[in-house]
Order: C-alpha cells, then structure tokens, then sequence
C-alpha cells in the first residue's frame, strides 16, 4: 500500500481517491476547506492554505507520503523542487508541477524552448502594460490570469474599453499571489480538443482518443468522446503533446490542449493531471478512465493500451446562486434516461457557476456523438441546483 498526499481536494481529485480505493492505496486529501469532494472519501484529511510554504513543508513532514499528487494550481510549487531532493515524488515531477501552475513558465517552454506553434502572446503586470500589449498583439485578445483554473478571471477583449476591465476582472480570477497576465492574439480556430496524454516511468507515453469541448466563460459546459479530426492533425497534436511531457519529465496523465484552424494545430496549454474535460471517461468510453490511468501511472502500474470502448458525452450542472445547503431538483429525469449516468460532486456549498454535478451519456462505437453531446446537454438543463 502506497501512501498519496492529494493537494486539491474538488471532485477531479475525489475521482482519483475513488481509483486509489479500489486499488488499495491511503490517501490523504487536502483543501483549503472542510468537507471537500475528494475528503468524504479519503481515510485522511487535511486543511491548510497550500500558498502557505511553511504549512505545506509541515504537511509533508507530518505525513511522509510515497506521492505528492497535486490536483490544483493554488500551491507553492517551487517547494516540490526541495521534496523531490528529500526523497519524495512529485506527480508528474516537482518541473512539471512548477511549470504547469504559472502559464508564462508553460508558454515559454513550449514556445521558446520547444518550438511548438502557438497563438501570438504577450505579458503584462498591470492595467497600463496590459493596454501596451494589447497595442502589440492586436484586437481582439484573450487576457489570462497567469494562475487561474477553469476560466477564472480569463476574458476577451474587442475593444479599448475592455482593457481596463480585462485587467480588474483577471486580477479577481487569479490564484495565488501572482499579479502577472498573458495577453494571447484571438486565434480562428475551427474547434478545440483535450489530448489525454500518459507519461510512463518505464513505458511508452500513450494517448486517449481525443476529447472535444465546448466552454463558456473559459470554462467546460459540455465534452464529447471521441472528437472528430483530420488524421494528419491528429498525429500533430500527439507529436506536440509527447515533446511537451517529456520535457517536464514524469509519470501520470495529463490534459493536453490544442486549437484546430484551417492552418493547422496550435498549442493551447496542458495540466499534469486528470483534466475536467475528461469528465466524459467516466462514462466508460474507454478501457481505463482518466483517473484510473493516473493512478496506474503514478503507482508504476504498466498499462499496455488505451482503447476506446464506446462514444460519449459530458455537460455541468452549474450553480446560478450562493448556498451553504445546496440540493439538486430533478434526478429521477436523469436517473430514468437510457445510456445515461451522472455525478454530483458533494461540494458543501455553491455560488454562481460553480460546477456541482455532471451528466453523463453514451451509446456503441459507431453512435452519433452529436447526438449523445446534445442528449448529455438537454438532460443537464433539466437539473437545477436547489438554494
């Protein structure tokens, strides 16, 4: 039995404790507050401010983890570079984790250093370079908290109006103690997909069939398995996500994202673990979820092959208002659908946009995927999250 240290406790990381349950390992999950997802399952819980080095050095010391699995982005990462020289292992490794919580870091990598074809993109520290940036790259842009995570505080700028509110709203969706933003040239794209992508320790890197997604407020409302693209664009996007991972060095899954245009594939960016788009495997589209085939890579566990078992589709069940007892109205409508699953997260409280549940559908290999998307989107509408 290993012992996992699961900094992130929402309803990714109760997945993952899920998968580690059912395979035998201790888990310990953390969050910066009680009654988390990931903490109703798990034999352990911890509640600490992981922006909070000392606090987090503590937490290691106390518990003395065979893993260090991070699950969120509000973490002190540039500690996992001093636990990795203790002994300890970080998922995927102390440089992926680093790099991948700050979006300047992951960007020049894959831009600078990889050459990956990215969307043209900028920095800024404050309303006024922000507004140089802009005059730089170009109208319209999209202005991203360096840490932030589902879409927080990430929006899109048309006009010279929008800057100053670009600013104050990224400034209010980032995470941690980072003022900095990237300022990105709009890219017309024809659609975008989540590559799962699975870094062995010793194994070939392997890749889920590719996940469309659709996303409102730079957040997943629905997503769909497989996605339909050309196969020479395909392979791109394989070839760019395996020079990216083993780059950043280390064992698990990552969420690798992509925009596809009429010129090609660009690199969007990636997250070195389960993502929330691949909330469609738990509809069982392939042999391992995506929390199963973390698990197995963190532990060492080979796995010889991903297949994909059949189609699928994801939509949220978002909260519209604040609630210190939210309930849901309608899951017998969901509960009677044929070819028909879902989740509720179990968080303790809910606020406006807050994801709290998804649904999930399904149907043979050769089904309609637009149609099990739009069933998957119909039937979460018919949800509503009870204040």
């Amino acid at each position: 039995m290993s012992k996992i240290l699961l900094l992130g406790s929402g309803e990714l990381g109760k997945e993952l404790v899920i998968a580690a349950q059912r395979l035998g390992q201790y888990t310990i999950a953390v969050d910066s507050y009680q009654n988390a997802p990931a903490m109703q399952v798990a034999q352990e819980f911890e509640v600490i401010n992981m922006l909070d080095g000392n606090a987090l050095d503590a937490l290691v010391e106390k518990h003395k983890p065979d893993f260090i699995v991070p699950e969120i982005e509000a973490i002190r990462t540039e500690r996992f570079y001093e636990y990795e020289k203790q002994g300890y292992t970080v998922i995927p490794s102390a440089k992926a984790a680093n790099f991948t919580m700050n979006r300047k870091a992951i960007r020049d990598l894959a831009a600078k250093e990889l050459g990956l074809r990215t969307a043209a993109y900028r920095y800024a520290t404050s309303a006024k370079s922000l507004q140089a940036a802009v005059a730089q790259i170009g109208m319209p842009c999209v202005v991203k908290p360096l840490m932030s995570s589902s879409g927080k505080g990430q929006s899109t700028i048309k006009t010279e109006a929008d800057i100053q509110k670009a600013w104050d709203y990224s400034q209010e969706g980032s995470r941690g103690d980072v003022a900095e933003v990237i300022v990105e040239a709009f890219i017309d794209f024809n659609y975008e997909i989540t590559l799962l992508t699975v870094t062995q320790r010793n194994g070939e890197t392997l890749f889920c069939p590719p996940i469309g997604h659709r996303q409102e407020r730079g957040d997943y409302q629905e997503s769909w398995q497989p996605a339909s693209m050309e196969s020479a664009h395909l392979k791109t996007a394989q070839d760019m996500a395996a020079k990216v991972t083993e780059a950043l060095g280390g064992a698990g899954i990552w969420g690798v994202e992509f925009f596809v245009g009429d010129d090609g594939v660009y690199f969007s960016e990636l997250s070195p673990r389960p993502h929330d788009t691949g909330m469609v495997t738990l509809a069982n589209t392939q042999n391992f979820n995506e929390f199963e085939l973390h698990l197995r890579a963190v532990l060492g566990l080979p796995i010889a092959e991903i297949t994909q078992e059949r189609i699928g589709a994801s939509a949220v069940i978002l909260a519209k208002g604040h609630s210190d007892n939210p309930t849901f109205s309608n899951i017998g409508t969901i509960a009677a659908a044929p070819k028909t699953d879902f989740r509720l997260f179990g968080k303790p409280t809910s606020r406006p946009y807050r994801r709290m549940a998804v649904v999930l559908t399904y149907d043979v290999l050769n089904g309609d995927v637009l149609a099990v998307t739009q069933r998957a989107k119909e039937l979460a509408a018919k949800v509503e999250v009870k204040l």
